[in-house]
């Protein structure tokens, strides 16, 4: 290993250099080096930062219009019916059988509307109150199971599996 040293120290010394030349130039050399990757580094890091905040930026952005859409399909379904409703209240034929055959129709639409916009309704006649689902708006003296629902006031409807409206219910309470 001395030699080793003896030798590079030789070689500096035939090019005119001392070995604390060659040593500070080396240094330099590295530091220069270092400096270098740490630029590189620091572009890539800003690259990547960059992106990243492209990329939230963009996701922020479909979020938004996810929402602002997002009833666009159901709306355009809702519009048939709508145009149907308006016909109905400007036919002047006097024709209730040909007004309920239209109206029976109209609601096969809104119907399908609902089916294509997952709403579905609530049946819960004979079913056992559920608070989430349904609301008490009174009590009825009944043979039924107590806290069994008796009659529907008005039905409730789910949108994909989440209560859009609860069941408005008469639930059965035990005979006195």
């Amino acid at each position: 290993m001395q030699e080793n040293q003896n030798i590079q120290a030789e070689e500096v010394l035939d090019q005119g250099q001392t070995p604390n030349e060659n040593a500070a130039d080396t240094a330099e050399t590295r530091v220069a080096a270092l400096e270098a990757e740490v630029a590189e580094l620091k572009e890539q890091y800003l690259r990547a930062r960059a992106e990243t905040e492209n990329v939230r930026r963009r996701a922020a952005d479909d979020v938004v219009n996810a929402q602002k859409f997002a009833a666009q399909k159901f709306a355009s379904e809702l519009l048939a019916v709508k145009d149907s409703l308006e016909m109905a209240l400007l036919d002047q034929s006097g024709q209730f059988e040909t007004l309920k055959f239209g109206v029976d129709l109209t609601l096969k639409q809104l119907s399908a509307a609902f089916e294509k916009g997952q709403i579905t309704e609530i049946s819960p006649l004979g079913e056992k109150l559920d608070p989430h689902k349904h609301q008490a708006i009174s009590t009825e003296e009944s043979e039924a199971e107590a806290n069994t629902v008796v009659r529907v006031m008005q039905k409730g409807y789910l949108i994909a599996d989440r209560v859009l409206r609860p069941a408005m219910v008469v639930v059965a309470k035990p005979k006195a």
